[in-house]
C-alpha cells in the first residue's frame, strides 16, 4: 500500500462566496458557533441559530455564560460550516456583527412561535428563553470545490488515497470509473 501525506495543492479551491449566498447557506443549517469575549478573552460557544429577515437569531437560556454580554450591545462572530473531510468541499460562513437581546414584546412573541415550531431551539430547557438577534455588518465565506473529482479521498487516520491505493485489502475505485 502506497503512503501519502494529505495533499491540499491540487484537489480543491477556495471560492468566496456573496453576501447573499453566504446567508443562504447559513440558513441551511441549524447550528453554529458564536465567538464572543468572556474576562477579555475569546470564548466561543456551539448554538442553534435561524436567519431571519437577514439577521441571525440564537435562542439561549438564562444561566447562559454569554447572555450578560448582551444586555448591552456587543460586537460577536457567528460562524457555521459544512464541511466532508473525505472529500474535502464544503462551505464556511462567518458573520461579524453587533448582538443585543431582543426586547420588543411583538417580536418575541414571533420567535416564540418559531421555536414552538422547532426552528429556533435552545441546547436545554434551563430557566427562560431570552431571543439575542445579531445584525450582520460584515459577512464572509467560502466554498471549497473539488478541482479534480475523485483524485484523493481521506481515510479517518489522516492518510490521503489516491486512485489504486488499497485499504485493508481492497483496491480504491480508479478515477475514470
Amino acid at each position: 500500500m502506497k503512503a501519502h501525506a494529505p495533499d491540499f495543492s491540487g484537489g480543491t479551491r477556495l471560492v468566496e462566496l456573496s453576501r447573499n449566498e453566504a446567508l443562504t447557506l447559513l440558513a441551511s443549517v441549524p447550528l453554529g458557533r458564536v465567538g464572543f469575549t468572556r474576562q477579555a478573552l475569546p470564548a466561543i460557544r456551539p448554538v442553534r441559530h435561524l436567519v431571519h429577515e437577514g439577521a441571525v437569531v440564537i435562542c439561549t437560556h438564562t444561566g447562559s455564560v454569554f447572555l450578560h454580554r448582551f444586555l448591552e450591545s456587543e460586537v460577536v462572530a457567528y460562524e457555521a460550516d459544512e464541511i466532508d473531510p473525505d472529500t474535502r468541499t464544503g462551505w464556511s460562513v462567518t458573520v461579524t456583527g453587533v448582538a443585543a437581546r431582543v426586547t420588543d414584546p411583538e417580536e418575541l412573541v414571533h420567535y416564540r412561535d418559531l421555536r414552538c415550531q422547532s426552528l429556533l431551539v435552545p441546547w436545554t430547557d434551563a430557566g427562560m428563553v431570552h431571543v439575542v438577534r445579531i445584525a450582520p455588518e460584515l459577512v464572509t465565506g467560502y466554498r471549497l470545490e473539488a478541482t479534480c473529482p475523485g483524485a484523493f479521498r481521506e481515510r479517518r487516520d489522516g492518510q490521503a488515497l489516491r486512485p489504486g491505493d488499497t485499504v485493508l485489502g481492497e483496491r480504491e475505485p480508479a478515477a475514470d470509473g
